[in-house]
């Protein structure tokens, strides 16, 4: 499986993603700037956290408009895995891909430490290695990590089985102490928490390094059916 980092002005945990799936997981992969408009050699698309253009406007806002983001969509519609995490969420939910925002922190601070987090989806693309049920560790870091969406979205997630993730503690306001989700055909991932941080016992947690050890799996699967 080949991975395209996409590293846009300000992102800063592109290095992170790449280590964390061609060092660790020992996964293909490229840092592709934001510029590139072909990712069709591409078998899965991440687009790490950072500061995009330096937040402006909103966090994720101006990515969302860049020529990579026409790629990104094509690759999700032909259900390709997409991983958006910390401002790549906010980057995936201003681009349309998943619905909802992300807002400032309720107590409006940026917030930096290991939460722990409860898989309520396991039947995805990005966590089938784990238990449903199962608490992981993962660390987070954001200013805007609040997620919000209105009553009607929030019933259609929960009916679609597409909250992925959530917090065991809430630290940010998030509804629904909700901390990832997926689209509804559940190959487009956006959490806050970074999975790509917690791949290594030395980190303080391995409980990422499923996350992608999960997307590898079921694209061995998917391409073996493909090309029996």
């Amino acid at each position: 499986m080949k991975f395209a980092v996409i590293v846009f002005p300000g992102s800063n945990c592109d290095r992170d993603m790449y280590h964390a799936v061609k060092e660790v997981l020992g996964a293909e992969a490229d840092l592709v700037w934001y510029q590139t408009s072909d990712l069709q050699d591409y078998d899965g698309i991440l687009l790490p956290g950072g500061f995009s253009y330096g937040d402006y406007l909103r966090s994720g806002a101006v990515a969302a408009t860049s020529d990579v983001m026409n790629q990104v969509r094509e690759h999700a519609a032909k259900g390709k895995p997409v991983l958006g995490v910390c401002n790549g969420f906010q980057i995936l939910t201003e681009s349309g891909l998943l619905p909802g925002a992300l807002m400032r922190n309720k107590r409006l601070s940026f917030m930096c430490h290991q939460e722990e987090l409860i898989v309520e989806n396991n039947e995805t693309i990005f966590t089938s290695g784990y238990e449903k049920g199962e608490v992981v560790r993962f660390p987070i870091a954001h200013g805007e990590g609040n997620y919000f969406c209105d009553d009607e979205t929030l019933t259609e997630l929960k009916a679609n089985n597409q909250i992925v993730f959530t917090y065991k503690q809430n630290p940010n306001g998030s509804v629904e102490d909700i901390a990832g989700i997926v689209n509804k055909e559940g190959n487009v991932l956006g959490m806050m928490p970074h999975p790509e941080r917690a791949v290594e016992a030395l980190l303080g947690s391995d409980d990422g390094l499923k996350l992608f050890q999960s997307m590898v799996k079921k694209w061995r699967e998917s391409y073996y059916v493909t090309n029996a």
